[in-house]
């Protein structure tokens, strides 16, 4: 009988509304509580200004962070758990993508997996782009490369421009 295969899952949480490090904590724990799921690292946790958003929204300040877990299983049935999460938690999807939320959970990356379909695609399509995502990634994984890329976490957050955006919140959390 063969063994699952382990991979590392990297995800991005963020918050910004009511109790934002306590949304993150009990996103946390219950991603961590999965069988067969192991904590296998965390970032600090960040203060962002937001990005994308409405200006009415401008002043709700992100706390955002990375956990990387080690799992047996594939993108497609933590999409499904992720958003279960999000809605325990009080997150209501809107169809203003950026509008504040409780909690939001973004799969970064699943091992080298790369899987585009309507509901989901691996690596993220924005997780380059994005300081509140990189200054994280690169505390916990500075050389990792993702599949399509050919610099590392590290060197393509030292290439952002809006790096300042990202302040130092919380470490431990």
């Amino acid at each position: 009988m063969r063994m699952p295969a382990i991979r590392e899952l990297g995800l991005s949480l963020g918050s910004n509304l009511g109790d934002r490090l306590g949304h993150l904590r009990a996103a946390r724990e219950a991603l961590c509580a999965y069988a067969q799921t192991t904590l296998a690292a965390q970032a600090p946790v960040y203060e962002t200004d937001p990005v994308g958003v409405r200006p009415e929204y401008a002043h709700l300040a992100y706390l955002n962070t990375v956990l990387i877990l080690c799992t047996d299983e594939s993108a497609a049935p933590w999409l499904d758990r992720i958003q279960a999460l999000e809605a325990a938690l009080g997150r209501v999807r809107q169809a203003d993508r950026n509008a504040p939320r409780p909690i939001d959970v973004d799969i970064l990356y699943v091992g080298a997996q790369i899987e585009k379909t309507p509901d989901l695609t691996v690596p993220h399509p924005r997780w380059a782009e994005r300081a509140f995502v990189l200054v994280p990634l690169a505390d916990v994984r500075p050389d990792l490369r993702l599949p399509g890329y050919r610099q590392t976490v590290a060197q393509l957050a030292a290439r952002l421009s809006d790096r300042a955006t990202v302040r130092r919140f919380a470490d431990p959390w």
